[in-house]
């Protein structure tokens, strides 16, 4: 049961006035308005609309493991709408009762993800003084909000610009913003770095390419932060597609990447070389400190002889295995794809061709029956707990690993193993911590070396430039916290 605050109203850019204002309610018999507050109804209603599976939201998945009855509303076997099946409920405006499937550490962190987040009902929908707006409730000139900031401007494929709300009361976590605006430039990263060093951003991350420069630059390696990360980078298989369908090829591949070498040689970023999925210092998830042979390594012996079998098995020779990586077009990504191309080619013998595609059409080939023999793939945390790695990503149902209404395979890694599925529900509802380590430890040795089913390559560091006028924060999640930052006298 969750209790809300009273003082948090919903806003929205004027820009006509050129100032936030509040959003009022429809008049009452006398023409008055109110102020229109944040209730626990607006998150009622925003939990079960992103529930709703004619929207087909992409991260309603993770509402069905925990909320109880959210996945037959995905199923589409019950109505989001259905108050009595579906465990969400304003008990008055400043009371919100979310019912669990089962206890977990976890639950709270995903009741506070974005997908839980309350929505405006009126908007949307309409009311008794106000048009629905449909889809278009998030554009421009009829986005409403409550938070830190609020959107002012969107052109979209451009630019995104947040305005500071003045109405938001406020916390120690979540202040009042400092700055009156923060403006996104939607560009690559050589271009965005492009930009910063003509001083038209404020920050950047630094291209691949670009890191050695910077480092020996006097200017640029005092603005250079080199910060944690909680994402890993991985290439997974589609356990379907020729030749990569045999688990003895998969190992094969991934026992030849020399991930140390690619960290030191190729990344420069202080990133470390990845033998699971998980990134160390998740809740439940395991360390090279308590699991150093946990996982895959290097081994170019043991990668040779699983693949001798399986060309013996197969009255196959090397130049027969048609194998190719595909990658989301980036340079970044382009050079780590070349990279492990010799490996494959240094370690085993053999040529895998590199293909790629823009990342709308990527994102979209990654999670459909055309999922590619190999691809490239990160996942950054959302809450700091192995269940949102190892069974939010990768178990039947996850987000690398979709399937249809009947549970089948319907792309991503077209997987399922039934002791891996039975370790992660067991790891989520278990309560003692280091029962629930060595179940994510039995879980990731199935999914990196006993299946295969991804090469875990490295875990990754935040490689920013920051101008000198500007402090800032450096999550190590990756989700800034623009309402922190200061922009210094120059």
């Amino acid at each position: 049961t969750f209790q809300l605050r009273k003082d948090v109203p919903w806003v929205k850019y004027n820009a006509s006035k050129k100032a936030v204002e509040k959003v009022q309610t429809c008049p009452d018999k006398d023409g008055k308005t109110k102020d229109r507050m944040v209730t626990a109804k607006d998150f009622e209603y925003g939990i079960r609309r992103a529930l709703n599976p004619d929207l087909a939201s992409p991260y309603a998945y993770v509402l069905g493991f925990v909320v109880l009855g959210a996945q037959d509303v995905i199923d589409g076997k019950v109505p989001y709408t259905d108050t009595a099946k579906v465990g969400v409920k304003a008990i008055d405006d400043w009371t919100l009762e979310v019912k669990f499937i089962e206890p977990a550490a976890y639950n709270a962190n995903i009741i506070g993800l974005w997908t839980a987040m309350a929505v405006p009902q009126w908007l949307i929908e309409g009311d008794d003084c106000t048009t629905g707006r449909g889809d278009r409730w998030t554009e421009p000139g009829f986005f409403q909000s409550f938070g830190p900031f609020t959107l002012k401007e969107w052109i979209h494929d451009s630019t995104l610009t947040m305005i500071k709300n003045p109405f938001w009361p406020g916390d120690q976590w979540t202040p009042q913003p400092k700055v009156d605006e923060v403006t996104f430039s939607m560009l690559d990263e050589v271009p965005a770095f492009a930009q910063f060093e003509a001083g038209n951003l404020d920050a950047a991350a630094v291209p691949l390419a670009d890191l050695d420069r910077v480092k020996a630059d006097p200017k640029l390696s005092k603005q250079l932060v080199i910060a944690p990360s909680t994402c890993t980078y991985y290439y997974g298989f589609n356990i379907t597609a020729p030749f990569v369908n045999d688990v003895r090829v998969r190992r094969a591949l991934s026992e030849a990447v020399d991930r140390k070498a690619l960290v030191e040689n190729v990344l420069k970023g202080g990133q470390e070389p990845a033998q699971w999925f998980t990134r160390p210092g998740m809740a439940a998830g395991p360390t090279m400190k308590d699991h150093p042979d946990l996982g895959v390594k290097l081994n170019v012996a043991d990668a040779n002889k699983l693949l001798d079998e399986y060309l013996k098995e197969k009255n196959l020779t090397k130049d027969k295995l048609d194998i190719s990586l595909m990658f989301n077009t980036s340079s970044g990504h382009q050079k780590i794809a070349e990279a492990i191309q010799q490996m494959w080619k240094a370690n085993l013998g053999l040529n895998v061709k590199l293909t790629n595609q823009e990342w709308k059409v990527y994102l979209k080939t990654t999670k459909s029956k055309d999922t590619p023999q190999i691809f490239r793939m990160g996942w950054c945390m959302d809450y700091p707990d192995a269940n949102n790695w190892v069974r939010e990503v990768c178990a039947a149902g996850g987000s690398q690993n979709p399937v249809d209404q009947a549970g089948k395979p319907a792309g991503g890694f077209m997987w399922k193993n039934d002791k891996f599925e039975t370790l992660v529900k067991q790891a989520a509802a278990e309560l003692d911590p280091k029962k629930r380590l060595d179940l994510y430890a039995q879980a990731e040795q199935i999914l990196v070396y006993d299946d295969a089913v991804m090469i875990p390559i490295y875990w990754y560091t935040r490689v920013t430039e920051t101008q000198t006028w500007v402090k800032r924060t450096f999550s190590v999640g990756g989700h800034e916290r623009y309402e922190h930052w200061e922009v210094l006298q120059q």
